[in-house]
């Protein structure tokens, strides 16, 4: 299951927490205590952080969405990544060659 169904379904849990049943409720408790525990973040220098967390609430982004544009755009770059559109000779563009 995916981190954000499964956070989906945690907030749901707490959303109708009366009319959720014990057993029910132990087991997506028991989920979230595997999820986070399986968790592994990125340590960053501190000034990299600091810089990032900079960028990331001057463009009104999450650090962690800021980091996935970043890793992402660089393996397009390098071409370790397809580019994510094409042009075939029949599209338009505006500009010159």
């Amino acid at each position: 299951m995916a981190r954000l169904s499964f956070a989906e379904e945690l907030e749901s849990a707490a959303d109708q927490i009366a009319e959720v049943s014990r057993a029910d409720l132990q087991v997506v408790l028991r989920r979230a205590a595997l999820v986070l525990r399986n968790v592994s973040g990125i340590v960053l220098e501190p000034n990299v952080d600091e810089s990032l967390a900079g960028l990331a609430a001057e463009m009104g982004a999450s650090k962690s969405d800021l980091i996935k544009t970043i890793v992402g755009d660089w393996l397009v770059t390098n071409a370790y990544l397809p580019v994510p559109y094409a042009l075939d000779e029949e599209s338009s563009v505006d500009g010159n060659a």
